[in-house]
């Protein structure tokens, strides 16, 4: 959520501009290579390519520093990594909403952070369009980072090993936003989730296997589910209003950036991959398990204005027809969604 106009064409200028464990470095293979380069077999073409931002080692273990920095925040207390957890796909365990500077609550819910390069859009809301200008939104909200560019750059530049490494990379002083905002976007873009089972068994790799229940949950999504939640990434990038409520006065969602009467409601449909590791769900995170969320989609859906199509039946109460064992094999199968090797890869956690 963007603190106000100023913020978010500060954004669209920028854009233009710019076109959990601890480990070290010793702890790092021989053969270490900036992760998340490579385009899986089963992914489509990325959104933001690699040519945008060539990346290089230097690069990327300068963003991770920034991403694990606290002070990026107006009170030197959160970091990005504060509430994006690599131990749970980088979302916040068991956090409905974060807690930000001097304690204050935000108001949605921290979403995953995976498979960046492949996204146009980003936030609940949408409200951020590019990979590299993404970060704004959590530095300027007042619940969350509560930090201006001008003070980040001024701390940054305050201090000489982040002088020397900028330097090492851009070539040039002072350190200037854009160099900060890339340095940042290496980092994130390398947040590839890609080696769960359902992999294995898409591209038809050893361990691949998926057992009958799994595989009837794998049919029943792409049947009853797919529309949202689509392709390898299991998102369609779109913005839905999925029946939570009748009103939205709290969140207007996706009406928030664009004004439009026909948004109110609409939230970004978020990917199901590690689905498994990153309760509580939806943009406020007031489900707990992911049985609480079949259990809205089969019996717990509201009626209102913007409510998708798809999920209205004549003469019925909107939802998805799920029986008991639909949600069973549905929730086994989600769980063949969980991509450990990227919870667990050394280059992406906070370097000690």
């Amino acid at each position: 959520m963007f603190r106000n106009l100023t913020v978010r064409l500060a954004l669209a200028g920028l854009a233009g501009l710019l076109a959990g464990g601890c480990t070290t470095d010793a702890d790092v293979a021989p053969d270490w290579e900036v992760p998340g380069t490579q385009v899986p077999a089963n992914f489509p073409a990325p959104v933001y390519a690699t040519s945008q931002n060539p990346p290089t080692r230097e690069a990327f273990e300068l963003g991770r520093t920034l991403f694990y920095d606290p002070r990026l925040s107006r009170t030197g207390d959160i970091s990005c990594g504060s509430c994006h957890q690599q131990f749970v796909a980088f979302a916040h365990q068991d956090h409905r909403v974060s807690h930000g500077v001097d304690n204050l609550l935000g108001t949605r819910n921290a979403p995953a952070l995976q498979n960046l390069r492949w996204r146009s859009e980003f936030l609940w809301d949408g409200g951020a369009k590019n990979l590299e200008t993404m970060p704004l939104a959590p530095i300027t909200n007042p619940v969350e980072m509560d930090e201006t560019l001008e003070n980040i750059l001024y701390k940054l530049n305050a201090d000489a090993g982040y002088q020397q490494r900028f330097a090492q990379v851009y070539g040039r002083k002072p350190i200037d936003s854009q160099q900060l905002l890339k340095a940042l976007a290496q980092f994130t873009a390398a947040f590839t989730s890609s080696h769960s089972r359902y992999d294995q068994y898409s591209r038809h790799e050893a361990g691949g296997e998926l057992s009958a229940g799994e595989l009837r949950g794998l049919t029943l999504l792409r049947q009853k589910c797919g529309s949202c939640h689509a392709g390898e990434l299991f998102t369609d990038e779109t913005y839905r209003n999925n029946g939570l409520d009748r009103s939205f006065a709290a969140d207007s969602g996706r009406a928030h950036i664009t004004g439009r009467p026909q948004d109110v409601g609409r939230f970004k449909v978020p990917s199901l991959r590690n689905v498994a590791l990153t309760p509580p769900y939806m943009h406020d995170g007031r489900f707990q398990t992911l049985r609480q969320v079949l259990d809205h989609y089969a019996d717990g859906m509201l009626e209102s204005a913007t409510l998708d199509a798809q999920f209205r039946q004549a003469g019925t109460r909107p939802g998805i027809s799920l029986s008991e064992n639909e949600k069973a094999d549905l929730m086994a199968f989600l769980q063949t969604l969980t991509d450990t090797e990227f919870i667990q890869d050394k280059r992406l956690a906070e370097a000690r």
